[in-house]
């Protein structure tokens, strides 16, 4: 095996691997868990075939998650606090050290929690509501 392919693997494994693992956490903690979940599984498909059979069935529950989540004002609301909230929640954890396991450590995942919790909000209306914008 040549070295760059092996350096591609391994990168693959690494970054795929972590993507992965991160989204199945997400499942239960706040988060886009099954986005993650799908970016880990192409990202290592690419590199190792035996995760390309995963690939569809996990975008398909994916995509109908993200169109579910802005399927109602109700929804997209509830969405819309709780990615405030752990904004908040990261800015709390951030500047208030003494808290239980407080710190910017802590703050940041929040923070990056929400950040990504929003993104991927607007990002779901805006396929689900304008299908032909860019």
């Amino acid at each position: 095996m040549h070295k760059s392919n092996a350096v591609r693997r391994a990168a693959a494994l690494v970054g795929g691997g972590a993507l992965l693992l991160t989204g199945v956490a997400l499942l239960v903690l706040p988060g886009p868990g099954l986005l993650l979940v799908l970016a880990g599984l192409v990202v290592l498909s690419r590199q190792f075939p035996v995760f390309a059979r995963y690939v569809d069935p996990v975008r398909e529950r994916a995509l109908r998650a993200a169109e579910d989540s802005v399927s109602s004002p109700l929804r997209i609301a509830a969405s819309v606090l709780a990615g405030a909230g752990l904004l908040a929640a990261g800015l709390t954890w951030g500047l208030r050290p003494r808290l239980p396991f407080g710190g910017w450590a802590t703050g940041a995942g929040l923070l990056l929690s929400g950040v990504v919790l929003l993104a991927l909000l607007v990002w779901s209306h805006r396929r689900v509501r304008h299908p032909h914008t860019p």
